[in-house]
């Protein structure tokens, strides 16, 4: 029998992978994080947190890259932060398969090639938009794109809404369909022009998962909430 707070091989290692999960998680949550910020979230050590990282990335779970700035870039270097990898991405739980994959590119070669994979992306965000238009309509317009954010985060998106120079961004840190979208744009297309038509103005793509960002990341401009909504920017990428 074991003594009081004596632990087993076992345990401890079930105690570090389950740790390491969260690590990852908190990832997948957040988006690409620096070794600070992950200890901060998930109240752990610096060095607990490296110790996690280094273990994930030799699992080729995680990798490190220069964090992304949008805007001015200050001096010094860019700070580090740890990001999923594909395979990071596999190990949660995703909605797309290779049968996705191949019924779009079915699509494609039988009924019109790219614009009818256009029109079955428009569709099927036509389908899901009752309850985001729901969510958005009955918030005030200040807390819209926050409103929508939780909307994408109940079907799977862990999205997040943060203040911007002349605007918000709208993060997206997860896309269940990701493998799809690197190979169809117009699923990314499709639900761009949707947030510009739900919010009622431009919006810019800035950054998708589909393309090895990091995060999908979407600039709202401050909107005039007399304005009607405009064509949607597309991701320059």
């Amino acid at each position: 029998m074991k003594n009081v707070g004596e632990a087993s091989h076992e345990d401890l290692a079930t105690g570090e992978r389950s740790t390491r999960n969260r690590v990852a998680r908190s990832i997948l949550d957040h988006g690409p994080s620096t070794v600070a910020e992950l200890a901060g979230r998930l109240k752990l050590t610096q060095a607990a947190v490296r110790r996690h990282l280094d273990a994930l990335a030799a699992d080729n779970v995680v990798e490190a890259r220069d964090r992304r700035v949008y805007g001015t870039r200050s001096r010094g270097r860019p700070a580090k932060v740890f990001a999923l990898t594909d395979c990071g991405r596999d190990a949660f739980d995703q909605s797309y398969d290779k049968l996705a994959v191949d019924a779009l590119r079915w699509i494609g070669e039988r009924e019109g090639g790219g614009e009818a994979v256009a029109a079955f992306a428009r569709a099927r965000i036509a389908a899901q938009a009752g309850a985001y238009r729901k969510a958005v309509e009955a918030a005030p317009p200040e807390k819209r794109t926050e409103a929508l954010a939780k909307a994408l985060s109940a079907d799977g998106y862990a999205a997040t809404a943060r203040s911007a120079p002349v605007g918000e961004q709208l993060c997206q840190h997860h896309c269940p369909v990701a493998h799809a979208a690197e190979q169809f744009p117009q699923l990314c297309e499709a639900e761009t022009e949707f947030f510009a038509e739900l919010l009622g103005t431009h919006v810019q793509r800035l950054a998708t998962i589909a393309h090895g960002d990091g995060v999908c990341t979407t600039f709202i401009p401050k909107i005039s909430h007399n304005a009607s909504a405009s064509t949607s920017g597309r991701n320059p990428a």
